[in-house]
């Protein structure tokens, strides 16, 4: 695991970067996950062989990848009324391939924060013990 020190990534991210922390605090309180950065600016979070999600550094915002199974898909489209038009975009033109629905949603700020937190949870509960 080769974690970054955060003034780097905040530099780059520069108006993102309050998104980052949120979300990668809001990870790191409720999920018990390894973390795998490489040298590309990506940050997997996973458990096991079990990918939660995957976020990939770029100028000035990130992308947030989370593949939706068979299941998580069901799931997603009950709620479907609680997420905005902007993730809702993303979900209706992101590719299914035969592992899932692969959605790179990119993250400019803080206003979907929130919608990106209800994806995690569908597809995978909090494990951490409070």
């Amino acid at each position: 695991m080769c974690i970054k020190p955060f003034n780097e990534v905040e530099i780059v991210l520069n108006n993102s970067a309050s998104a980052w922390i949120k979300l990668v605090g809001y990870i790191r309180t409720n999920y018990i996950m390894d973390e795998h950065w490489n040298d590309k600016g990506e940050l997997k979070f996973k458990r096991s062989k079990k990918t939660l999600v995957t976020l990939y550094i770029r100028d000035n915002y990130f992308v947030f990848l989370i593949i939706f199974g068979k299941q998580e898909r069901a799931t997603f489209e009950e709620m479907v009324s609680r997420f905005p038009e902007y993730i809702l975009n993303y979900y209706e033109s992101s590719k299914t391939y035969h592992d899932g629905k692969w959605m790179f949603i990119d993250v400019r700020n803080e206003e979907f924060i929130d919608s990106l937190i209800k994806m995690l949870n569908i597809k995978k509960s909090p494990n951490r013990k409070k």
